[in-house]
């Protein structure tokens, strides 16, 4: 796999992810939502400042904080990307990584401009595309776009689960975005499957008119 592919990777999870969080802040209202598939999959508008999944910290200035290191991570990323390429690693590792880089810029980008392009929004009216009045926030002041929601179980549990039977129970409550879920597939990818990509490809290698294949590199 050659560097422009891990950048076509990372442009395509960007349009798609951009373009649902355009189409949902510019269409849906706070808390809106409308089903998809049942009633287990559904698209319900939220907006955080903070973390994937809806996770925050730090307030204001934790917000900065977490833009600016995800600006950092992001250029650091592509550096690792175009290495791993030159040093011939795995397809599926460059796959997987371009996955966790196309899903912390698509966060980033909400993070550094929503806030100057957007107008707030709220339970009744939906927000302005560049308003002429200005967006609801300043550079690096962005809320993250969240909208996809898994609602898999919500009901109450049989009497005889433990510590929780009969019990209200909510399965995967998070709602997020397809950057957060390009991240999560990423990392889980890697995680579980480490030994089959964090490795180089084997080389060919001439020897008197013959080709043999040089052992796998691996890394610790």
């Amino acid at each position: 796999m050659k560097y422009k592919h891990v950048i076509w990777i990372v442009v395509l999870v960007l349009a798609a992810d951009q373009a649902l969080k355009f189409w949902v802040k510019t269409h849906m209202t706070m808390d809106q939502e409308f089903m998809v598939i049942g009633n287990w999959f559904r698209i319900h508008f939220l907006e955080n400042p903070g973390m994937a999944y809806g996770l925050e910290f730090g307030g204001n200035f934790g917000k900065i904080l977490l833009t600016l290191f995800r600006l950092v991570a992001v250029i650091l990323g592509f550096g690792l990307m175009k290495k791993l390429v030159r040093e011939n690693y795995s397809n599926g590792l460059l796959v997987f990584g371009a996955l966790i880089l196309a899903g912390a810029a698509g966060n980033l980008i909400d993070s550094m401009f929503y806030g100057m392009i957007f107008t707030d929004s709220n339970y009744y009216q939906v927000a302005q595309f560049v308003p002429n009045g200005g967006g609801y926030g300043h550079f690096l002041h962005g809320r993250v776009v969240d909208m996809l929601y898994f609602h898999l179980y919500d009901d109450v549990l049989p009497n005889w689960v433990p510590f929780s039977g009969g019990k209200h129970f909510i399965f995967f409550a998070p709602i997020f975005n397809i950057a957060d879920a390009s991240i999560s597939v990423g990392v889980i990818a890697i995680l579980l499957f480490q030994k089959k990509l964090l490795h180089k490809k084997t080389a060919p290698m001439v020897t008197d008119g013959a080709t043999v294949n040089t052992a796998s590199e691996h890394t610790a």
